[in-house]
């Protein structure tokens, strides 16, 4: 009995390892991903040109896409300009190579001039490059 008992504990404690990496890079990347607004509020465009794929869509809440160049462009020359936001929940799942990061918040600052403020609910996806994670996509919505 005490040899079965070894071997079911053996062979349990591998597994909440890998869930507790999961679960750590799970958190990683919902650090990461708000580590991201403050790098939009702060107009840290190189730590985001880093974090961003070659071929990133950002994906806004009007229909708007824009690919690496023109988000990077377009908050250099102040055409979009975060000056706030607010995450009220932020939740990341990983699968292998690929995280998918799902949110709620408030974001505020400019478009060309104009304030806004919306409620918006948002999906991030990254994908891991060598040891770092990319941006690869992002789509908001707008929240009532």
């Amino acid at each position: 009995m005490n040899k079965i008992v070894m071997v079911v504990s053996l062979l349990w404690i591998p597994g909440a390892s890998i869930a507790q990496s999961v679960a750590s890079q799970e958190q990683r990347l919902v650090d990461l991903s708000n580590k991201k607004f403050e790098w939009l509020i702060n107009k840290q465009y190189d730590s985001l040109d880093k974090l961003l794929d070659e071929r990133v869509q950002y994906i806004h809440s009007n229909g708007w896409i824009q690919n690496r160049k023109e988000i990077i462009d377009d908050l250099k020359s102040g055409k979009l300009n975060y000056m706030k936001v607010a995450v009220k929940e932020s939740l990341a799942r990983v699968y292998g190579n690929t995280g998918v990061v799902t949110g709620l918040g408030v974001f505020e600052g400019t478009t060309e001039g104009n304030p806004f403020s919306l409620n918006l609910r948002y999906t991030e996806v990254y994908v891991k490059s060598g040891k770092h994670w990319k941006l690869a996509s992002r789509h908001s919505n707008r929240m009532p």
